[in-house]
């Protein structure tokens, strides 16, 4: 098949590289703002260049990868449903409530697959997690947690204009508590803290975070943050139920240090890169999605999955602000009588 990637920064490049050595990929068209990305994207991939996103629209691809800045999301996914084609895009539909319901909302009448970029889901361990309490192995699930800790806060730059902690980087934990247990959050409570840099209070955003939900069933989910962990990347999740508790993340790479003097593990070296870390699960969601293209599948995370994560982001954003627990229902701007 022949796919488009639009977009081809630091998460973009990285796609472009898992594209062209997919077996399902015959060829490969990109586009990008700077001129020298493209080039660059050419010469290390083989891929052809567009030098625009409607030229790449235009060149005959069977779908299309949008890589872009968040901004442009909206605006991009609107355009491969005018072109009739499956799309993949990185979190999030829109910066904006709103915009991400009317999308959604085009998306759906569209009749057309696009999968939204959550790659935990396809991380095999995560994805084992997942089957073991569809199986009902754990029995009732009745805790769940989530952990994402950064080794160094992102440019102020970035900070400035990503929603905050809750929206740029909790929402990958989000997802993954709502998917591994199957179930709806109903409530969340936010705490959070500026330690580090003097920007975050100045921004009015937090550098660590925890965030408490509670879903329909009863069963309670903690999400941890942090931009500042120095040992490493993190990335785990642990579920426990009544019958068994299973974990995802737990490697030799994992950047926690034990002091127990009777236990080795973790070996090491720590992963200190969500690229590496999430290497192969970023290669299974890209080859998911071409598995959508071909229509040999149904798109694994959907606008509705990404709304959802939207809904939660927003309550988390105002339980912090408000210091008080906020129903979902309060902030979810597609629900019946929502205004």
């Amino acid at each position: 098949m022949r796919l488009g990637l639009i977009g081809l920064g630091r998460i973009g490049a990285f796609h472009a590289r898992t594209l062209a050595a997919l077996p399902a990929v015959d060829s490969l068209v990109v586009t990008d703002a700077v001129p020298a990305a493209i080039a660059a994207t050419v010469e290390a991939v083989g891929a052809e260049a567009a030098d625009s996103p409607e030229a790449l629209l235009a060149a005959g691809v069977d779908g299309v990868v949008i890589a872009a800045a968040t901004p442009a999301h909206t605006a991009l996914i609107r355009a491969g449903l005018d072109a009739g084609i499956p799309v993949f895009c990185e979190k999030p539909l829109s910066a904006d409530p709103a915009e991400a319901v009317q999308v959604a909302h085009l998306v759906r009448e569209s009749g057309l697959a696009v999968q939204i970029g959550y790659p935990r889901r396809f991380d095999p361990a995560f994805a084992a997690a997942r089957r073991a309490v569809e199986c009902g192995e754990l029995g009732w699930v009745h805790t769940v947690r989530s952990t994402t800790l950064d080794p160094a806060p992102a440019p102020r730059e970035y900070l400035e204009v990503s929603g905050g902690i809750f929206r740029d980087c909790s929402v990958h934990d989000f997802d993954t508590v709502r998917w591994l247990t199957g179930r709806e959050p109903v409530e969340v409570y936010a705490v959070g803290t500026a330690h580090g840099a003097d920007f975050f209070a100045e921004i009015d955003d937090v550098a660590t975070a925890t965030t408490l939900v509670t879903f329909d069933d009863g069963a309670t989910g903690i999400i941890t943050n942090t931009r500042y962990h120095g040992r490493g990347y993190d990335v785990r999740a642990e579920i426990h139920g009544v019958a068994d508790s299973v974990a995802a993340g737990w490697s030799d790479t994992t950047p926690l240090r034990n002091v127990d003097p009777d236990v080795s593990w973790p070996a090491g070296p720590a992963a200190s890169f969500f690229m590496d870390r999430l290497a192969s699960a970023f290669q299974a969601e890209l080859g998911v999605f071409t598995e959508v293209v071909a229509g040999r599948r149904p798109s694994p995370c959907t606008v509705d999955d990404a709304l959802a994560v939207t809904w939660m982001a927003e309550a988390a954003t105002l339980s912090r602000r408000e210091h008080r627990p906020v129903r979902i229902d309060e902030v979810r701007l597609d629900a019946p009588g929502a205004k």
